[in-house]
């Protein structure tokens, strides 16, 4: 355990003092039947949607609670990853002052992010084989460096990252670890919520976007310790998830078998698209994934990327990032996609 973690050294000043606003819903959470809610200014003529959705989502969060084994004042929602990731800048990173550190090839909405803030990024190359160089890491660090943001599995490399090289980054980085854990349900590796009550300076993200299909009601969650969520709970918007949201998650939350046999069924198409990318002459490698997409080096990504589209498939790619010239990233889709992928890459000439 991080002995010398101590919340109050890492906030801003600002935020150490700041008094969270109270909604109508947080002043009066009782919503019996038969109520008169005269207190919130809203329109009384009922849409289903008129009133204010729960700013503490006391349902998702619970659901949540069951099946992650948290308790749910370890749990913040926000509105997609992002909004989450935004509050964890503005609560411990001064602008033009302070700094993050990023391990490149990573998710490009760290830099966006820490730009918006004004917030400077050290970037740390990952190694060769898609690893964190920990002892740059830990060079690079100093007193004005708050987070250290570890993907993994990693996007766009789809590799995970080593557990002992992780937990000896979390024991020494003193400052913040977030450990976005966007794509943990296509691997093997287990979560580090597993491990969230033995660090108290570990920030846990994760997603209904990717293994949950519900990429479309934009809902991110993340996991700490009661103290970390206490304070961003504070500085986060009152009604952030709204009611729509609140419902269509808590109803995929609870079809717990048909989300893990199409997680199966995503598994098993990764794998067999892998093989069948290795086959093709022109891919030079296809690197190993843990999560719902492959990346692969070929003789030519921008090429090939036209060749593709012109073909009605749309593929990502990422010839621009550090250390992924000529490598094109490949969604694993259905079993019919995944065919017609294959079938047109072999075509190519």
């Amino acid at each position: 355990m991080n002995s010398n973690f101590n919340i109050n050294n890492l906030l801003r000043d600002n935020i150490k003092s700041i008094k969270p606003y109270s909604s109508a819903r947080d002043e009066y959470k009782d919503t019996t039947d038969g109520m008169i809610f005269l207190d919130a200014n809203e329109n009384p003529f009922s849409t289903d949607v008129n009133r204010y959705p729960d700013p503490q989502q006391t349902a998702l969060k619970q659901r949540l609670s069951e099946l992650k084994g948290v308790s749910t004042q370890q749990i913040l929602l926000g509105n997609g990853s992002d909004e989450v990731l935004d509050l964890i800048f503005r609560a411990f990173c001064e602008p033009n002052r302070e700094n993050i550190i990023t391990l490149p090839p990573t998710y490009g909405m760290y830099n966006v992010l820490a730009n918006i803030n004004a917030i400077n990024t050290i970037e740390i190359p990952l190694t060769s084989d898609f690893q964190p160089d920990v002892d740059e890491i830990l060079s690079a660090a100093h007193s004005h460096t708050k987070v250290l943001f570890l993907c993994s599995p990693n996007n766009p490399t789809a590799n995970s990252f080593k557990a002992d090289a992780i937990a000896y980054l979390i024991e020494e980085f003193q400052g913040i670890v977030v450990i976005d854990e966007a794509y943990i349900d296509f691997s093997k590796k287990e979560s580090w919520l597993s491990r969230l009550n033995d660090f108290p300076n570990i920030i846990i993200t994760q997603t209904l976007s990717k293994a949950y299909g519900l990429a479309g009601i934009r809902l991110g969650i993340c996991y700490a310790s009661v103290e970390i969520i206490s304070v961003l709970n504070t500085i986060k918007p009152p009604y952030n998830i709204n009611q729509l949201t609140q419902e269509r998650a808590l109803e995929r939350l609870n079809a717990e078998d048909t989300v893990a046999k199409e997680i199966r069924k995503i598994v098993k198409q990764r794998k067999t698209l892998r093989k069948a990318l290795k086959s093709i002459d022109y891919i030079e490698k296809v690197y190993a994934s843990d999560a719902n997409f492959i990346l692969a080096k070929v003789d030519d990504a921008n090429k090939r990327y036209q060749q593709l589209v012109e073909k009605g498939i749309v593929v990502r790619n990422r010839t621009k990032q550090p250390l992924c010239e000529n490598c094109l990233r490949f969604s694993v889709g259905t079993k019919a996609e995944n065919e017609k992928l294959i079938q047109t890459l072999m075509q190519l000439s």
